[in-house]
């Protein structure tokens, strides 16, 4: 079974987006997979959550310990209503609902060995060290993968066990390399030539595959490993007696499978290999793997965890860490006692940002073990977010303010106390974004209490509706919620979470279009904001928003197994900045000319079969439509481009098509204008043996000669171009379509050959293209109006608007045909369905795991923000790469800071004015500001109209100076402020000022 033939298995609208990062051979593994999970506090409900949503086939829980108000802090499957039930059993229902196709089962047994034969990958959580060490010692003897996971206040460990032999498939989330071949020399080796724009992708022995080659036909298919040349050609094995390289062909890289060794926990555990960036992180984590050691030492002794900040027992774990004595691996290592006394501490709370962000890497472990696909973890990580807990020389939470109160915030309160809890639930919070990061960031906030008292709140904006795509990796969505916009439906899912939450949904999109709601008066209200937005177009903007209200400002993003997240406060940060390859349009689209006839990249044919569905599909439905309803006369129209535009559409029918059939003949006449007919009469005014006047030949470097293709009903991609351009010409008329296409053979044969007489015509340049509209006369606007009083006769035509999410309709299947085919025509190595679809569609890659643990970084950054007096260098920005076990924080920069003689400011100040009572003139304005700060304004400006300028001659100047601010504003702009607009935000500029200067804005309070 080939992976298109498994594709079409698995439910890919449900899980569109998780097939970009696993493939549909991973997914199928995961899909009949049997997972044990023990443990079912807020840790495990992460990982059972996570699992439960990527869709693995059975999950088993076991949890026989009764529920407690400290699992509400975390374990969002339970509620007040389960205290006292098994955590297991009162979990199962909820868990339930989340994914169907998953069976969810509880084991109220011992865990023996019979039970764990049963399974592939076992996970423990919040088990003691010596339950640990008999069910690992086990699987690690049986071949079942074996996974452990514990959170103690602000600090996480995650071991992974697969054994001694355990082969990774694909170990690493890159698509493989794939090249365009130039040329294949016959000969002992035979040397093949890529592509310019491909060379220096491979590495030698690198192993490589063949595919789509003419003439060489005997390397189709073939599997062999490279040298790579200096110049970046390729020597493979001997072509002496293999056929002559023709044209075409792609090469690209096989993935070489690897085999990782694990130890079992019994000596890991005295020999611990920790993933860590430096040897200052190899120490921490050596530090924090002693300081586990002690705790279990400590709960064996005593039954139970250290209490809540007491610094005797915390003082005790410390001298058992020191007892401990060295790990094996380690050579005179200090322990760093500090460290293991602040684990300590805090060890009995449970918080839900820790559960999130290592319950999603545990989870992606599990995954990695099931599909193996990606490389597994070698073998512990130690996570911590101590740097949330006072400083040196700061008041320390007391005892007595940690200790348990019997509320479901008693996890959270044994780490930061009940005073902070109460700044928490005062909170006014502003989440831009119910999509997979927001579902996950509402969740979280439920179980932190954000907001949760009558004197605070939440407010959730989204304008989107939820897909069915949507509930793979959206916690809050589920099936009977699909249509329902996102916001309502997220704000009454986190309120079910926590009943003292008070959310608020908005469908208003966020932008400049909505300023009058979101505007002074909302975000006066607002503490702070947490963005979950997927552009950078977006996230700019409500960083700007932010930057200009003073809010403190949450930030998160995923790709794959790929995610960030950062905090940008006020006066002790850097203000948001998009990436720099964000920093131009994220939706740039190639040249016209390279798209539509020297395409040299799978994105160029790709932009090219999109334009195609919009102009076949969409724009001359709609310019009919007008031209039948509106009695336009086509030359009041855009000549050649209607022209140009609706010749394609009326193709060799000339008449409106009445049935099936008309629909195959026009597809087919389509098929072959644009790959046969157009490529023949591009290569007439550009011959392959063009040579321009510098002796270069014309074809070369990225322009690639195009071969013309012959049509072949036999032919994938061929048949599913008709099948799918037929099915959408009869949509857009109105008519029945098929899916057979068997028939469609048998009738594409009985077809008379399609004539070009009445095809469009293609302009081999733009100059061309250009020269055109001197060739629309009236015998072309005559020809085109008789072909379309036919159309009048009948309704309506039916415009089709493109959707990448419904693979039911065959606007995708278009775009894919329509793309390979052009590829294949330029000798490009065409893309596959899965990405063909990513790119076309501007999917971003997405899966449950990345945007728990995004979330969950989100969420200690909040700690900080809630803190109010934090320091720079408590906040971290982070970064994550699960499929290649990358985790990274680090101390964001300070806001820069700009001076202009005695005036020192950041980004993050305003020049501040008061309007007054009566309110102040411009002269009083530009006086108040010499007086003041010592400025000879030189121009101010309201947006980009100009309110004064020195360079104006005296008369206009005496015009303006007398005025009120606001009156300037709004005879200038025509613009009245706002009946809520608390300020007008100035720009202005100053004599003696530097090219660099910015001036902070004027903010002229009303």
């Amino acid at each position: 079974m080939d992976v298109l033939e498994i594709s079409k298995l698995l439910d890919e609208e449900l899980y569109s987006r998780q097939l970009y990062v696993l493939d549909s051979v991973a997914m199928q593994r995961i899909q009949g997979a049997k997972v044990l999970l023990s443990g079912l506090r807020g840790l495990g409900a992460e990982v059972a959550k996570n699992l439960v949503l990527m869709g693995v086939g059975s999950l088993t829980l076991h949890d026989p310990h009764p529920t407690c108000w400290s699992d509400l802090t975390a374990q969002f499957f339970l509620s007040e209503r389960d205290l006292g039930k098994s955590r297991a059993e009162a979990s199962q229902e909820p868990m339930s609902q989340l994914n169907g196709a998953v069976q969810v089962r509880v084991h109220t047994g011992a865990i023996t060995e019979g039970l764990l034969l049963d399974f592939q990958v076992v996970v423990l959580t919040a088990s003691e060290l010596e339950e640990q060490l008999r069910v690992s010692n086990f699987c690690h003897q049986h071949g079942v993968c074996f996974v452990m996971a514990d959170t103690r206040g602000l600090v996480g460990q995650l071991f992974c066990d697969f054994g001694e032999d355990f082969t990774v498939q694909d170990p690493t989330e890159a698509e493989p390399l794939m090249a365009a071949i130039q040329h294949i020399s016959q000969g002992s080796p035979g040397v093949v030539t890529l592509r310019e724009a491909d060379v220096h992708y491979f590495q030698d022995g690198d192993l490589v595959t063949f595919s789509g080659i003419e003439g060489m036909v005997e390397l189709n298919g073939c599997t062999q490993p490279i040298r790579v040349q200096e110049d970046g050609t390729l020597e493979i094995g001997d072509t002496t007696t293999f056929s002559h390289y023709l044209r075409g062909g792609a090469v690209t890289e096989v993935k070489k499978p690897k085999t990782v060794s694990h130890e079992s926990l019994a000596t890991a555990l005295l020999q611990p290999r920790v993933v860590a960036r430096s040897p200052k992180e190899v120490h921490r984590a050596h530090c924090l793997h002693q300081a586990f050691r002690a705790l279990h030492e400590f709960q064996a002794c005593t039954g139970q965890l250290p209490k809540p900040w007491h610094t005797g027992d915390a003082e005790t774990v410390v001298r058992l860490a020191q007892a401990l004595g060295p790990l094996q691996r380690i050579q005179e290592e200090p322990l760093d006692e500090a460290l293991v006394r602040a684990v300590a501490l805090c060890s009995t709370g449970d918080l839900s940002p820790m559960a999130a962000m290592l319950g999603a890497v545990a989870a992606q472990e599990v995954l990695k073990a099931i599909s193996r696909k990606f490389m597994p973890l070698d073998q512990w990580l130690y996570f911590d977010a101590l740097e949330c807990l006072p400083e040196d020389g700061e008041p320390l939470p007391s005892p007595e303010d940690c200790a348990p109160r019997g509320c479901r915030y008693d996890g959270q309160i044994a780490v930061f106390g009940a005073g902070f809890q109460e700044k928490l639930s005062c909170q006014h919070y502003f989440l831009v974004g119910a999509g997979a990061i927001g579902c996950e960031l509402l969740k979280g906030f439920a179980l932190m209490g954000l907001g949760a008292s009558d004197s605070g709140s939440i407010t959730v904006a989204d304008m989107d509706h939820i897909e069915r795509s949507n509930l793979s990796r959206q916690f809050l969505f589920r099936p009977q919620d699909i249509g329902s916009p996102k916001a309502k439906v997220a704000a009454e899912a986190a309120s079910r979470l926590n009943q003292g939450l008070r959310v608020t949904p908005l469908t208003h999109p966020l932008d400049h279009t909505t300023e009058h709601i979101y505007g002074d008066s909302f975000f006066s209200r607002v503490d702070g904001v947490a963005a979950a937005l997927d552009s950078f177009q977006a996230r700019r903007y409500v960083a700007a928003r932010c930057t200009h209200y003073l809010k403190p400002l949450l930030e998160a993003g995923t790709q794959g197994t790929r995610g960030s997240a950062a905090v940008f406060m006020p006066h002790v940060t850097e203000p948001y900045r998009a990436p720099a390859s964000a920093a131009t349009s994220e939706d740039a689209p190639n040249p016209v000319c390279t798209v539509r006839f020297f395409p040299s990249t799978v994105e160029h044919t790709l932009e090219w079969a999109k334009n195609e569905f919009e102009g076949l599909f969409r724009l001359s439905a709609e310019t009919i439509n007008r031209h039948q309803q509106a009695s336009t006369s086509l030359a009041d129209m855009d000549g050649p481009q209607v022209l140009t535009l609706l010749q394609p559409v009326l193709g060799v029918l000339r008449v409106r098509p009445q049935t099936w059939q008309d629909c195959v003949a026009w597809a087919r006449g389509h098929w072959q204008l644009c790959f046969h007919d157009s490529i023949i009469q591009l290569l007439r005014c550009f011959p392959p043996e063009k040579v321009l006047e510098d002796g270069t030949p014309f074809w070369s470097g990225r322009k690639q000669c195009p071969q013309p293709l012959e049509f072949d009903a036999n032919q994938d991609m061929h048949l599913l171009y008709v099948l799918a351009a037929a099915n959408l010409y009869g949509q857009m008329h109105g008519l029945p379509g098929s899916k057979d296409q068997t028939a469609l053979r048998g009738l594409l044969k009985l077809l008379p050959l399609p004539s070009s007489q009445h095809l469009a015509p293609i302009f081999a340049s733009d100059l061309e293209l250009a020269q055109a509209s001197t060739k629309f006369g009236p015998e072309q606007l005559k020809e085109l109006h008789k072909a379309l009083e036919d159309w009048n006769k009948g309704p309506p035509l039916r415009p089709l608007l493109f959707e990448k999410d419904n693979d039911n309709n065959f606007h995708v299947d278009f775009v894919v045909a329509a793309a390979s085919l052009r590829a294949q025509t330029y000798g490009i190595p065409p893309a596959s369905r899965a990405q063909s679809k990513r790119i076309v569609g501007q999917i971003i890659p997405a899966i449950a795991t990345t945007t728990a643990a995004v979330a969950g970084l989100m969420g200690l950054e909040l700690y900080k923000v809630v803190g109010r007096s934090t320091p720079l260098r408590a906040f971290r920005h982070s970064y994550l790469h699960l499929a290649e076990n990358h985790f990274s924080r680090w101390v964001p920069c300070a806001p820069a800071i700009q001076t202009f003689r005695h005036l020192t400011w950041t980004c993050w100040d305003r020049l501040k004015v008061p309007a007054g009572k009566p309110e102040r003139t411009l002269e009083s304005l530009l006086a108040h500001l010499q007086e003041q700060h010592g400025l000879q304004v030189r121009m101010l400006l309201y947006g980009p109209a100009v309110l004064y300028s020195t360079r104006w001659p005296p008369d206009k100047q005496a015009q303006h100076l007398p005025l009120k601010v606001t009156e300037l504003v709004q005879q200038v702009t025509g613009q009245v402020p706002e009946p809520r607009q608390q300020v007008l935000v100035l720009e202005l500029s100053c004599e003696g000022e530097e090219e660099d200067t910015a001036f902070p804005p004027l903010h002229y309070e009303l």
